[in-house]
């Protein structure tokens, strides 16, 4: 299938202000909320991210409804982000891109967000470190030493993440953002360090046709790995060999 859809600042005159602050910076976005790093999984026990958990999402393309964009609606009203139409400066967290098959002219609405890849391309390329992946595969930003490169947004072959550009308000404490920053999907990291799933996951459920099945790819109970074994799956560009944690089925 084909898809349809949809002056940076000198780097190394940020990376000094940076190093002259004492590698200690704290970015005041509204009253109260601060930018912080999801280094450890630690809203509910403080137990840090493991790497006996594999957290990877698999999406049955056969259960998405066409115009159904419930999964991006509580994306945005749980991380407190807004598009405004204008698809090369919007938040990217969650979208529906439309595809098409050539051979049959057939289209389908594929939910794509980061893929929180085994392998992340992101990772690679950042010259600060603010783009790392946690013990249990979860891809983040540390918003405390990102410079705004966008290196990563063009590394990435997903188009998953996005700059923010404007100065932001009314935010959310647990999905801190800022100005000149890059931002993306967390699967909802604050979430699951809770026990419980990713807004889109939940929304799906309740409300949706029940699309999307999240949980420990390393768990061979989990009904996430119960799926994969089961049923043929897919990877978005799996001959990058970027291993994504999301899979699809009927793409």
């Amino acid at each position: 299938m084909s898809a349809e859809s949809y002056g940076s600042h000198p780097v190394v005159d940020r990376r000094v202000l940076l190093r002259g602050a004492g590698g200690f910076l704290v970015t005041l976005l509204a009253p109260g909320v601060t930018l912080y790093a999801f280094g450890a999984a630690g809203h509910a026990s403080e137990a840090p991210a493991s790497s006996k958990v594999r957290w990877a999402l698999l999406i049955d393309l056969s259960k998405c409804p066409a115009g159904c964009d419930l999964c991006v609606t509580a994306c945005r009203d749980e991380n407190g982000w807004q598009q405004n139409g204008r698809p090369e400066t919007d938040p990217q967290w969650i979208r529906k891109v439309k595809l098409r098959d050539g051979r049959t002219g057939e289209y389908r609405e594929v939910p794509v967000m980061c893929q929180h890849c085994d392998k992340p391309a992101c990772v690679d390329v950042c010259p600060t470190g603010a783009s790392f992946k946690r013990a249990d595969g979860i891809v983040l930003v540390d918003k405390h030493i990102c410079i705004g490169c966008r290196f990563c947004m063009m590394a990435c072959p997903y188009k998953a993440r996005s700059f923010v550009h404007q100065p932001l308000t009314d935010q959310k404490p647990w999905a801190p953002r800022g100005k000149g920053t890059v931002e993306a999907c967390t699967f909802c990291v604050h979430r699951l360090d809770s026990a419980r799933l990713p807004a889109c996951v939940e929304a799906c459920a309740v409300k949706g046709g029940g699309a999307m099945t999240f949980g420990d790819l390393n768990d061979p109970t989990s009904e996430v790995s119960k799926a994969v074994a089961k049923y043929a799956t897919s990877q978005v560009r799996a001959d990058l060999g970027l291993e994504p944690a999301v899979r699809y089925r009927n793409l």
